[in-house]
């Protein structure tokens, strides 16, 4: 079994690289596309992956940041996130994993309720963002926070640590990262 670890890979010179992992192919790639429009002085990468473990015969930077989608219409995409996980070394939880659960504007179609994916992030002490990645402005939004965290975690931000983020995240009660 291939566990992904955080120092598996020396850090790129000036390069920033997240994975996107969920069963949501259309929305990651939109998410990632999002992403990349951004302005960012990193060179930055978005890999996209439905689970862990990745084939292990890739060459692949380090990543900085994993992103797991959770939508909450799927029962299938929460046991795919919670399979994942068991592919994650325990050192990537010190602030560099967070979840995303999308789908939440439409609560009353939701196979999964919010209480779940909450208590999934507490429990592996990751922050826990909100989006429907279905509406392009939101989706824009998430894109813009999801780089500026990831600037973070890679360290290509004076003075704050993927730990202090971690720690503004859980600090407080609706996470939001707009004041980074």
């Amino acid at each position: 079994m291939s566990v992904l670890r955080p120092l598996d890979k020396l850090p790129g010179l000036n390069t920033a690289t997240i994975l996107l992992v969920g069963t949501e192919d259309a929305l990651l790639q939109q998410l990632a596309e999002a992403m990349l429009k951004e302005d960012c002085t990193s060179e930055l990468k978005v890999h996209l992956a439905k689970s862990l473990p990745l084939p292990s015969n890739v060459n692949r930077p380090r990543i900085d940041l994993i992103v797991f989608v959770v939508n909450l219409h799927s029962k299938h995409s929460l046991r795919n996130v919670e399979e994942s996980l068991h592919h994650v070394d325990a050192a990537f939880f010190l602030g560099k994993v967070s979840f995303l659960a999308t789908g939440a504007g439409r609560e009353n179609h939701c196979s999964i309720h919010r209480n779940t994916v909450t208590k999934l992030a507490h429990t592996y002490r990751s922050p826990l963002l909100f989006c429907d990645l279905e509406i392009e402005d939101f989706r824009a939004t998430m894109a813009q926070r999801l780089v500026r965290m990831l600037q973070i975690c890679a360290g290509h931000v004076p003075s704050v640590s993927a730990l202090n983020l971690l720690s503004l995240l859980q600090n407080s009660e609706n996470p939001s990262l707009e004041d980074l």
